[in-house]
């Protein structure tokens, strides 16, 4: 007789004893897997971008979009490790991020500057209003240590928001 793999989010689950219920953590867990889809789809596009980038800016913004991509790269692991703090297994394919993302993929091809940036900002922004809601959700859990995390994260989007309107003025 085999063992039926269970579908469940509870075989995904360690035991943890971190004070945290375990419907605090799936709570937690759920909103940090859709930060996480939406910061694969964002990492995606900006290395698409910073690839195909023409224009007559191309030198300034090639080297911005790196920047960009390489702290998205810092992000995603420091949420996946997060989701493992919770004792819950972090997805790891694209499709199980494409099925969680607000963010559309944008196919490779030639993009000019001012095309990738509003793209870019507009992402951002949608994280950013992403972000406000699990932070909130995971408050009202009383997941303190997600929240301060997710907080962190706002401001980095933020930031990256600003930076790209700034482009655009």
């Amino acid at each position: 007789m085999t063992a039926k793999k269970s579908d469940s989010k509870q075989s995904h689950r360690s035991p943890v004893e971190i004070g945290l219920s375990a419907e605090a953590c799936e709570t937690s867990r759920d909103g940090l897997v859709r930060v996480l889809a939406d910061q694969h789809v964002l990492y995606l596009k900006t290395r698409n971008f910073h690839w195909n980038l023409i224009g007559p800016r191309f030198s300034s913004l090639h080297g911005f979009f790196e920047r960009l991509y390489q702290e998205l790269e810092k992000s995603i692991d420091e949420t996946a490790e997060r989701i493992r703090m919770l004792g819950e297994a972090s997805p790891g394919s694209m499709a199980e991020f494409l099925e969680q993302a607000t963010l559309k993929e944008v196919a490779g091809g030639r993009i000019k500057g001012e095309d990738a940036i509003a793209k870019l900002r507009d992402d951002h922004e949608q994280v950013i209003r992403n972000l406000r809601e699990v932070v909130e959700k995971t408050g009202e859990a009383g997941d303190a240590g997600t929240e301060d995390f997710l907080i962190g994260l706002l401001r980095s989007h933020e930031q990256a928001a600003w930076m790209l309107r700034s482009y655009l003025t």
